[in-house]
């Protein structure tokens, strides 16, 4: 990025494109229009979440070389709400709208290939891993990589899908849908003790900073709760920052990312997997920080001042998914300290992703205890 570039500032009143209009487009454009920013929006659904507080949706094909130029018209500055979006695409209108984080990160967290071999670059560490295009590949990786460890397809796939876990020969009967994909990595299994995430936001001139290290549950795949911060010891949240800084300027990030980390013992740390933009494990800092993750991301895609990270108080997340839309709504009247968000998306499936509540509180335990009590969320296996 040049110099130019590097002292660009879009202003209030001026206009952000999004790519995606999904929850994360929506809550980018809350941020943004709070600042005075205009919004404009593509995604193929009609009335996205995003849409319906945009002042201009598009709806059409993210690779739509018609829609991507018409946002590009529109706007002063693009942005995306998730990354499995075509980078040739997105290159193909860079020199009509300014795109400060680029297409290079969009093409590594595209692959995990890249992905794994772009974190190892940067000096930080990842699961032991090997390539995997059919089943001859896979015999020969399992031969170092061993039993158990986890089979995923390179590209696409999210909350679970697109992979499989090898507990023993047997379960290879299953591995024909994920081989089908063709590229594909054999990841070894981590018996970790807790899933921690870290995001941080870095502009072009190189300001940084990141948000407290948060602690996350996950049931069925799914990120159920996130806790913040996380229940970890003070050097292990060091060591999780120290990473997400030494990626950050690795990747010569402009914009928001979140690092997704498994804590395998007290102190050591491996890291999962990458996304170049907000995540569902910073929802929390929309009350709970001085600066939200969505608020952070306008300003640094739009040049503006990094805000504060620091918390006002300790913080529990948990998202509702479709099956839980009607106990939360039938319990909202009687929980006055929910914060609660909900998408804008019509159809309630189960799985779902359809908003999040938020429980500012000293002590999260206390939080989790009254949050299993409502009945509401039925997998308790998974709820401590």
């Amino acid at each position: 990025m040049n110099l130019t570039e590097q002292m660009r500032v879009i202003l209030p009143g001026q206009t952000i494109g999004i790519i995606g209009g999904g929850q994360l487009g929506r809550m980018m454009a809350l941020a943004a229009k709070q600042s005075g920013f205009k919004i404009a929006v593509l995604d193929p659904t009609p009335n996205s979440p995003c849409g319906q507080v945009a002042d201009v949706e598009i709806t059409a094909a993210f690779h739509d070389a018609n829609a991507l130029e018409q946002l590009a018209e529109m706007s002063d500055v693009v942005t995306f709400e998730f990354e499995n979006i075509d980078a040739d695409s997105l290159d193909g209108i860079a020199e009509k709208v300014w795109i400060p984080q680029g297409t290079d990160i969009l093409r590594i967290t595209q692959d995990r290939i890249l992905e794994k071999r772009a974190i190892e670059k940067s000096g930080v560490r990842v699961a032991p891993f090997a390539e995997v295009y059919d089943r001859e590949d896979l015999d020969q990786a399992l031969q170092v990589i061993g039993f158990p460890s986890v089979l995923k397809t390179a590209r696409g796939g999210y909350d679970g899908k697109g992979q499989l876990v090898l507990w023993s020969e047997v379960d290879l009967q299953q591995a024909g849908d994920i081989l089908a994909h063709g590229h594909c990595v054999l990841e070894q299994f981590i018996p970790f003790e807790k899933e921690i995430s870290v995001i941080v936001t870095r502009k072009a001139d190189g300001e940084f900073r990141v948000f407290p290290v948060v602690e996350n549950i996950h049931v069925n795949n799914i990120l159920h709760e996130t806790i913040a911060p996380a229940r970890i010891s003070e050097a292990a949240q060091g060591a999780a920052i120290d990473m997400a800084y030494q990626l950050a300027v690795s990747l010569d990030l402009v914009g928001t990312l979140a690092i997704e980390m498994f804590l395998v013992s007290e102190d050591e740390i491996l890291i999962n997997e990458l996304a170049p933009r907000p995540h569902n494990s910073g929802h929390y800092s929309i009350e709970a920080c001085v600066t939200s993750q969505f608020e952070q991301h306008i300003r640094a895609v739009c040049n503006w001042p990094l805000g504060q990270t620091e918390m006002h108080m300790n913080a529990v997340m948990v998202n509702v998914l479709g099956e839980h839309v009607d106990g939360v709504i039938g319990a909202i009247v009687e929980n006055p300290e929910w914060k609660v968000h909900f998408y804008g998306k019509e159809e309630a499936k189960t799985g779902r992703k359809m908003g999040h509540i938020t429980i500012l509180n000293p002590d999260p335990s206390e939080v989790l205890e009254e949050l299993e009590l409502t009945k509401i969320w039925t997998n308790k296996s998974m709820i401590k």
